[in-house]
């Protein structure tokens, strides 16, 4: 069963709860408040910088922490109406990967954005929306050239492989599947 929000004390004895605030956000976007009696800026600054949605400082009454709890719902529906709007806002994690819609861009684990041609951002995207995908289907949703051919894919997703993969010659993301074509691997989040 996955939370709908994480209330996250910052001294957790020998773990660090920043770090765990860091662990959190590499794989889920579940609405997180940081708690701690001492909080001083720079932890507020940073928990705020790595993922939090708002901090609370010890001692804090029920009434504060229940309108601090609907403000991050409030935006988090927000994010969600306005993505419903604007398709091209929000963004998709896979891998311990970020990939931004709005911006065109790939960010790796290391925080390196990857560069992305035109034909391997709409392969990407292709791939993210749905699993498995046919050659068709990725000329389809590639259709930057029209005279692009059957073949041309699949330089296309050599291509790619390139990009997210940690090793393109033993490819664990972008996966062949003989008789049907190309299934993206890793469990992909949207945000």
């Amino acid at each position: 069963m996955n939370p709908c929000l994480i209330l996250l004390e910052v001294r957790l004895g020998q773990d660090d709860g920043l770090d765990v605030l860091r662990e959190i956000r590499s794989h889920s976007d579940v609405p997180i408040i940081m708690t701690g009696h001492r909080l001083d800026e720079t932890d507020r600054v940073v928990g705020l910088e790595i993922g939090a949605d708002d901090c609370i400082v010890k001692p804090f009454g029920l009434r504060e922490l229940l309108v601090r709890v609907r403000a991050v719902f409030r935006r988090q529906e927000m994010g969600r109406v306005a993505r419903t709007h604007d398709p091209e806002r929000g963004g998709y994690r896979f891998g311990g990967r970020q990939f931004e819609r709005r911006g065109r861009k790939l960010v790796d684990p290391n925080g390196a954005q990857v560069s992305l041609s035109k034909g391997e951002y709409a392969l990407l995207l292709a791939f993210l929306l749905s699993d498995p995908l046919t050659r068709e289907q990725l000329l389809q949703a590639t259709r930057v050239h029209e005279d692009i051919f059957d073949r041309s894919i699949d330089v296309q997703v050599l291509r790619l492989r390139l990009r997210p993969e940690a090793d393109p010659s033993a490819p664990n993301m972008i996966l062949t599947e003989r008789g049907v074509g190309y299934i993206f691997s890793p469990s992909v989040e949207s945000y």
